[in-house]
């Protein structure tokens, strides 16, 4: 199952059936319920998220005003992916909008197959800053937006 769903998921498209099934093996399945909190903005990273069923927000918590949702994400999407390049704290708080079921991929089984499998590890490097300079943009568009809306753009 893992490894039908690793296919259409944009992070794994560039690897091939044997390289995927190498990462299927590392997949574990989580599930949460409505409103679980899966990692809080601050807290240690370990693994990263692909969603297969159900939605789930990424959101920053503002002093004095509450949370604020910067996504929301559907099957197929992933997230948490930044543990898996850096050893900073999470840049904000995943929590689930229905109940979702997820495939987990630990940092530390993720990095030792890397270690043995060099193209692999050049082609996910590659798709990691894809992902990373997307969600940049993104972000400055956010912000290009917010700055025109309150008229200090």
């Amino acid at each position: 199952m893992a490894l039908d769903i690793l296919r259409k998921i944009k992070l794994f498209q560039g690897l091939q059936d044997d390289e995927l099934r190498e990462i299927s093996k590392l997949c574990k399945e989580e599930t949460f319920t409505k409103d679980a909190v899966i990692f809080r903005e601050g807290a240690f990273g370990d693994k990263c998220y692909i969603l297969t069923k159900g939605e789930i927000r990424i959101s920053k918590m503002i002093p004095g005003v509450g949370e604020e949702a910067l996504a929301v994400l559907k099957p197929g999407d992933y997230f948490g992916e930044m543990a898996l390049i850096d050893d900073f704290p999470r840049s904000a708080y995943a929590i689930a909008n229905t109940d979702v079921s997820l495939l987990t991929i630990s940092k530390s089984h993720l990095d030792e197959l890397l270690f043995f499998n060099k193209e692999m590890a050049f082609k996910l490097l590659w798709t990691f800053c894809r992902t990373l300079s997307e969600r940049l943009r993104e972000t400055n568009e956010k912000i290009a937006a917010f700055f025109s809306f309150t008229g200090r753009y």
